[in-house]
């Protein structure tokens, strides 16, 4: 790549003048000059790592006979914070390695026999029923053997996620195997946004939400808590196996909404299994129970596979303190040292960088190595830090005046223009122009774009 460029530089320079009259040549240059840049943002993507796919493929609504599409995102737009480095480091194409494979057609095979892969799955002990045939043993060689890093990852962001959702499963009396979703939905990526909309670790559309009692206005948005949404999910899927009465069931009816489900039982002839009504699924759902079960079987094996937990930078613990007055982040950056991607990384439901205290108490999360300075920082120092310009009357309104929308970046891409960007982003031109104080239709590879999203 780097010997492309420099190709690509001498050219500019050796261009013979005498064979192109002046405009000819200017056009030229011109063209030569957006290669060029197109070059440079694709070696910067390669040794940066900047790329940050999107991973949430699936969405869900829980309305009967309520379904969204669930389609992959071709990018994820880039959050104009020091998050993006976090993200960019940690999150960056893990499910590249899961999505690659069209599991329709492939077909893996392993050293394992499948009695000893029946074996396995029977020592698990799950309370939700596993049962054992191609489609479950294509999905088990998948994330056992075919994406290391990827499940590293997931191992390693486990450690910190796990233990709070198995105490709220525990809490409802629900299967503690349920925790596995999250990978699915999300790949416990707590900020994981799908092109439907659905957002956070557990995927929930904005009606969602709501519905289960998720705090969505302009300072917050509770489905990116990754505690309080979790808490929601397992009360939807409470829901849900009370009304099928079959935990397999439940957990498509979580992926495709419960209309989907009942429409397939009625053309399954009104069987209630899980692999009677599999035909009759959306294709998505098809494959979300035996993703589920395969995530779940690499987990309980990881060391017969020697998979190890990759170290991702969550914290071993973390306090939380009560918070009543409005706090910006970068006031805790500034006066008590936290760092402002760990504050970010920690809190992600605050959507404008804003604790809105003065609105009712609310919770701000850090770890618990920052917890001594946090109470040892003087209090009035704290919130008064900058408050003028961080936290003015206008901020706020400007802020309550997007109803509850959320800025992201859109880094231009080749190929890109505005209309395009404009619909895969749910909005119009004129908005795009509008936000960005763009006059004419042109844009650069590299730009950004700022993109408000409710």
């Amino acid at each position: 790549m780097k010997r492309l460029i420099v190709i690509l530089l001498l050219t500019a320079l050796t261009l013979p003048a005498s064979a192109q009259n002046k405009k000819a040549l200017k056009a030229e240059n011109e063209a030569l000059r957006r290669e060029l840049e197109i070059t440079r943002a694709r070696l910067d993507s390669l040794i940066n790592e900047t790329a940050i796919p999107g991973t949430a493929k699936d969405s869900h609504t829980g309305i009967p006979g309520t379904v969204i599409p669930s389609e992959a995102k071709e990018s994820l737009p880039f959050s104009d914070s020091l998050m993006d480095l976090w993200y960019t480091q940690r999150l960056n194409s893990d499910f590249q390695d899961a999505s690659e494979y069209d599991m329709d057609a492939v077909h893996f095979s392993t050293n394992v026999p499948d009695e000893e892969l029946m074996r396995r799955l029977s020592a698990m002990n799950a309370y939700i029923t596993i049962p054992f045939n191609e489609t479950v043993k294509n999905y088990m060689i998948l994330y056992s053997e075919k994406m290391p890093r990827h499940m590293a990852n997931m191992m390693g962001r486990s450690l910190y996620y796990f233990p709070i959702f198995e105490e709220i499963l525990a809490k409802y009396g629900l299967p503690l195997e349920l925790k596995y979703m999250a990978i699915i939905e999300s790949n416990l990526n707590p900020v994981a946004e799908s092109r439907a909309g659905a957002m956070g670790i557990w995927q929930f559309m904005y009606r969602t939400g709501k519905l289960y009692g998720l705090k969505i206005n302009s300072f917050m948005d509770e489905r990116l808590d990754v505690e309080k949404s979790a808490d929601a999910a397992a009360r939807y899927l409470r829901d849900a196996y009370n009304v099928f009465g079959d935990w397999n069931l439940a957990i498509s009816a979580y992926n495709c909404g419960s209309g989907n489900v009942n429409k397939a039982i009625k053309r399954a002839g009104g069987k209630t299994d899980f692999w009677s009504i599999y035909p009759y699924l959306p294709r998505e759902t098809r494959g979300y129970v035996p993703a589920f079960i395969g995530a779940m079987y690499a987990f309980h094996y990881a060391r017969e596979y020697g998979l190890q937990p990759a170290d991702v930078g969550m914290p071993a613990a973390v306090d939380t303190f009560e918070i009543r007055r409005n706090l910006h982040f970068k006031q805790i950056n500034e006066v008590v040292g936290v760092p402002l991607e760990t504050v970010k990384l920690l809190n992600p439901q605050y959507t404008h960088d804003i604790i809105p205290g003065n609105s009712g108490t609310c919770i701000l999360n850090l770890p618990y190595s920052w917890t001594g300075p946090f109470l040892a920082a003087d209090q009035d120092s704290l919130y008064l830090h900058k408050a003028n310009e961080l936290l003015n009357a206008q901020v706020l309104k400007n802020i309550e005046e997007s109803g509850g929308e959320t800025r992201i970046a859109y880094k231009v891409k080749s190929g890109d223009y505005l209309g395009k960007i404009a619909q895969k982003n749910h909005c119009t031109v004129a908005q795009l122009k509008k936000w960005n104080h763009l006059r004419s239709d042109k844009l650069r590879v590299g730009q950004i774009l700022y993109i408000y999203r409710r």
